[in-house]
């Protein structure tokens, strides 16, 4: 099977979806690799290095596209593009399908099997795949190092001749994958660290971190079956922000990771609590892409509301580039390695496995994705 890798042409992406040690691992299977010259450039890894690893360069994108069985991305394709794959292609990358109903209708009419890789199922088998993990992971990564960047004050207690400095104090909202590694990292450059999320089953995992669980009495609140934060009613939302408004108000540094799959970011730190907080304050909006935790946070911009800093950068990940693309690259390889039939030489669309059935979107000119259609009504 000819496997195409497509150039990333999202302003500002620097990510890149496979590098050549996953080139290798998947020409070993029995893959035909094509990648489009220059795809490894903006991490730094040349034409010459894929080919090494046993990939055909090509310069013609829409060559590529037209005799590919397999088009692997990292950013949903252009809309011009779709008509160009054959029928029956499987086109694997993230696609925001909740959001791109447009796209994923023409990708049906088109015959293309689309895999959207924010569909993973969060189970232990899939752990390996998840990509929207291992770039959340990094995600939080780099929002602490942001905050440092823009905060006047450093991180760690410490004792000099002129006297003692406090730590920094650090809240953060939202412990998932994001929020877990915003800990670990502020932690380790010696900050106070507390967190707040809406699932007490969290605290474990927050205390075993060294930092203080928020807790807020919010009455009956859970997960789903996928390990989301279930959504709150206005009461408890109401609930959550006076209790949030305080730790807040003595906070340096306000990150807040919460975002609900599939639809827009929930509005948790609103004007009032951003006026509470000391000037000079820094507040990392990891959900703006998505509409956003913070009242009155934009888009790739940092932004000053009663003297505190809101930071709205996007695509954190895409800020440390080489790593992410390292991890996305080893998702995708695991995921196409899980699938191949190392007999036929061929990728399993197993349209029974748990799976396939999560992730697929199109197929055979249809939508068959069975969480997309209810919720979309299709």
């Amino acid at each position: 099977m000819k496997i195409a890798v497509m150039k990333e042409t999202h302003e500002g992406e620097k990510r890149v979806p496979l590098i050549p040690p996953t080139v290798d691992k998947l020409v070993k299977l029995g893959a035909e690799i094509v990648i489009e010259s220059g795809l490894g450039l903006s991490c730094l890894f040349q034409d010459a290095e894929y080919e090494k690893a046993g990939a055909k360069i090509n310069l013609s994108r829409e060559d590529m596209l037209k005799s590919a069985d397999i088009v692997l991305r990292l950013r949903k394709p252009p809309m011009e593009e779709i008509e160009l794959m054959k029928k029956g292609c499987i086109h694997i990358s993230y696609l925001d399908p909740f959001n791109e109903t447009e796209l994923v209708d023409k990708m049906a009419e088109a015959g293309i099997s689309s895999v959207s890789l924010e569909m993973l199922p969060r189970t232990t088998l899939a752990q390996k795949m998840d990509v929207l993990s291992s770039q959340a992971n990094l995600g939080g990564y780099v929002s602490v190092i942001l905050a440092a960047e823009q905060l006047d004050k450093v991180f760690p207690m410490m004792t000099t001749p002129a006297g003692t400095i406090k730590p920094a104090r650090v809240f953060i909202i939202g412990v998932g994958v994001a929020g877990l590694q915003a800990i670990a990292t502020a932690r380790r450059l010696g900050a106070r660290v507390e967190a707040f999320d809406t699932r007490p089953v969290v605290e474990e995992q927050v205390k075993s971190l060294g930092a203080k669980f928020v807790k807020i009495d919010l009455g009956e609140t859970g997960q789903t079956k996928d390990g989301y934060a279930k959504e709150l009613t206005p009461e408890q939302v109401q609930l959550q922000k006076e209790g949030m408004a305080k730790a807040c108000s003595l906070a340096d540094i306000v990150i807040t990771t919460a975002q609900l799959f599939g639809r827009p970011a929930p509005r948790i730190v609103d004007h009032v609590m951003i006026a509470q907080m000391q000037p000079g304050s820094v507040i990392i909006d990891m959900a703006v892409e998505t509409g956003g935790n913070v009242e009155g946070s934009e888009v790739d911009k940092v932004v000053e509301i009663e003297g505190v800093k809101v930071v709205g950068l996007g695509n954190l990940p895409g800020r440390v580039a080489q790593t992410s693309s390292q991890m996305y690259s080893a998702n995708l390889g695991n995921f196409v390695d899980h699938f191949w039939d190392k007999e036929k030489k061929i990728f399993n669309l197993n349209l029974e496995d748990e799976i396939i059935s999560g992730c697929l979107i199109t197929h055979n000119n249809k939508i068959v994705n069975e969480m997309y259609k209810s919720i979309m009504n299709k």
